[in-house]
């Protein structure tokens, strides 16, 4: 027997098991020969891209009803540590206890995290939305604001981060905090104030998309302190760089992303993100029988550009990581990964959304028009279907996200 491990339970994860198990379909009488196993501390795969929306609790699929389908064992465990020269994983399960699992091949799919700043005075007050329990914790604290104390700030968020994750959330926010305030004739106590110390909003979305970000940002009432931070914060305060001092009763800290922690168990070289530098077929540079995917792997796209941090390459990346682990195990020809060209789809809450296209970023859609494609992104694309074998493993072949 011969044994695939696969760590993390996200949109890599899942979809490199199901890869993996298509590869063993097409090798027939061989796929016997092979055991699959998605290692997770958690019982679902969270749709991580929606959790700056409301109800974030709602946002998760069982694993169970995507793994079961196809036979996948799955392991509720936490991994500690990797050795890839004994090719073992050390994991510890929920009673505490320590389980040690061997590998033929090794997937590596663990995601990224959000990098909070250790030494900032008041950063244990801030919000995220980097895991579902954090989304979660924010989304209960906004529908208690009406119960609290009438104080300057109560209605108002501090962003920190004008990226992509801080542009949709502040844009969500708006409506958010209008729907728990205007019953409380409080509507005009609602303060939405994104910082980011670049000069612009978006800055890595680039030129294209900056005319339309800085219009919908004006017209939802969203205030811009550009070129400044937060020193520090309390619970009804934060204090920016300047000197301003903005009442505040929510502070959702969003800037900064890096791989998992666990990419440094692994003695290959890594990126300032500490992604994993991987080849065409998504194999760990210089480390045998070790694949990564989604935001622990830097690959290698279209124009020679590096695949974002995104469930748009996470997707295909772990089709292609977990089908050519299974293809190398049973003697098959490799695939080569190849998801399609980058596009950028942003979510700016009741002005609609902006579509944009290539690594240029060329505006398509803005609007209304936008909106409805965000809205089938989030609702139908980026799901996998459930309780189905022949649909999970016949999407599993498929590397357009969307089809």
């Amino acid at each position: 027997m011969k044994d695939i491990v696969v760590i993390g339970g996200g949109f890599a994860g899942v979809w490199t098991t199901a890869g993996a198990v298509r590869a063993a379909r097409e090798a027939g009488e061989k796929a016997e020969e092979l055991r699959v196993t998605l290692v997770s501390g958690g019982d679902d795969m969270v749709v991580r891209p929606r959790l700056y929306e409301e109800d974030p609790e709602q946002k998760r699929i069982p694993l169970d009803r995507i793994l079961g389908p196809i036979g996948v064992r799955r392991r509720a465990a936490t991994v500690t540590a990797i050795d890839t020269e004994e090719h073992t994983v050390q994991a510890v399960d929920r009673n505490g206890e320590q389980q040690t699992l061997a590998y033929d091949k090794l997937v590596l799919a663990t995601g990224s995290t959000l990098l909070r700043p250790g030494r900032l005075p008041g950063i244990e007050h801030a919000f995220d939305v980097d895991t579902l329990q954090a989304a979660a914790a924010l989304d209960h604290h906004l529908r208690r604001l009406p119960q609290r104390p009438q104080a300057a700030g109560r209605y108002t968020v501090v962003v920190v981060g004008a990226g992509f994750t801080g542009l949709e959330l502040a844009a969500e926010l708006r409506g958010r905090l209008h729907a728990v305030a205007d019953p409380e004739g409080a509507g005009e106590e609602v303060r939405v104030v994104v910082v980011d110390r670049a000069d612009v909003l978006g800055p890595e979305l680039g030129e294209g998309p900056r005319p339309y970000l800085d219009r919908a940002i004006d017209e939802l009432k969203i205030e811009r302190r550009l070129e400044n931070t937060l020193v520090s914060m309390t619970p009804g305060e934060v204090t920016l760089e300047d000197g301003e001092v903005i009442p505040a009763a929510t502070v959702v800290w969003t800037a900064g992303v890096v791989a998992s922690p666990l990419t440094a168990q692994i003695p290959a070289e890594r990126d300032r993100l500490g992604r994993l530098a991987v080849d065409e077929h998504l194999r760990v540079t210089g480390v045998p029988d070790v694949y990564a995917a989604g935001d622990t792997a830097a690959a290698v796209v279209e124009g020679g550009h590096r695949t974002m941090q995104s469930c748009q390459h996470a997707q295909p990346m772990g089709k292609c990581a977990g089908y050519n682990a299974a293809a190398e195990l049973l003697g098959a020809k490799l695939v080569r990964f190849a998801p399609d060209p980058y596009g950028t789809c942003l979510d700016l809450g009741a002005v609609g959304a902006v579509v944009a296209e290539g690594w240029d970023r060329t505006v398509r859609l803005t609007g209304a028009e936008a909106k409805t494609v965000k809205e089938q992104i989030n609702t139908l694309w980026i799901y996998p279907p459930v309780d189905d074998a022949e649909k999970i493993l016949a999407k599993a072949g498929q590397q357009a996200n969307g089809a």
